[in-house]
């Protein structure tokens, strides 16, 4: 049964795309955005004109009391949530070790892992049946570069996002006799916003391609599916699961030997 969802970072990107999906599937849904308001007022026009309830919500998932007023305010307006995708996140910069900048490390680890433990706490208080909740779903986006990585430069980004999948799986154990279930979903390159310079530039993209089992990359409603999938009841026994959206994952050139 469909419920009321937050997206974090649903104004773009896999977030607007699962915005999208849920509503088609009878969510009301909670549009967060930090920046790009009107992105988010857009997309919330498009739902609604296509018989969806949506509402916009500011909020920066690395400000814990933006996070608090976020939930509120979707509490208040649309109700207590019964859904969660922390979809927000940065890429941060392209670095090697030896350039890392105190700066950028603090900003990434801040938005891609404080921000997403301090979206499930705000979500575990209102929908743990331990304290009165109804109970939920939550997916938390994370990547295939966790489980590699992270391509040259991105290791730092790949940190943030194995963090995030060791965060899910104890979460899920913890709040699993409570009501919730936490899973999360790994894309693999999808093309977005936060891959522009994959998306725009075909060398780059043709590359990337390459190292990908079925030679394309991924388009954001391949990532929305499978997240909105777990929220549902038909995912109902799956909780610290780590789902991999890969397109087939990683492979290092091509075998010619016919074998």
């Amino acid at each position: 049964m469909a419920g009321i969802l937050l997206v974090t970072g649903g104004s773009r990107g896999i977030g607007a795309a699962t915005c999208r999906r849920a509503a088609k599937n009878g969510y009301r849904v909670a549009v967060n955005y930090r920046s790009d308001k009107t992105a988010a007022d857009k997309l919330v026009h498009e739902l609604l004109a296509g018989g969806a309830t949506a509402i916009s919500v500011h909020g920066d998932v690395a400000n814990e009391a933006d996070v608090i007023g976020m939930f509120d305010q979707v509490s208040a307006e649309l109700g207590v949530p019964t859904a969660l995708v922390n979809s927000a996140g940065v890429g941060g910069a392209h670095m090697e070790v030896a350039e890392f900048e105190l700066q950028t490390l603090e900003l990434l680890m801040r938005v891609n892992v404080i921000g997403t433990m301090l979206c499930c706490r705000e979500a575990a208080i209102r929908m743990s049946t331990a304290r009165g909740g109804t109970g939920g779903a939550i997916v938390n986006v994370s990547s295939m570069a966790a489980t590699i990585g992270g391509r040259p430069g991105n290791s730092a980004y790949a940190a943030s996002k194995a963090a995030v999948d060791a965060f899910s799986v104890g979460f899920a154990k913890e709040v699993g006799a409570q009501g919730i279930r936490v899973n999360t979903v790994r894309p693999g390159v999808t093309l977005t916003d936060m891959t522009s310079t994959v998306r725009d530039n075909e060398s780059v993209r043709k590359a990337i391609e390459s190292t990908i089992a079925m030679n394309r990359t991924a388009e954001a409603e391949e990532m929305a599916n499978p997240i909105v999938w777990l929220l549902s009841d038909e995912a109902s026994f799956i909780s610290g699961a780590r789902l991999d959206a890969s397109g087939g994952g990683f492979v290092i050139g091509a075998s010619t030997s016919g074998k």
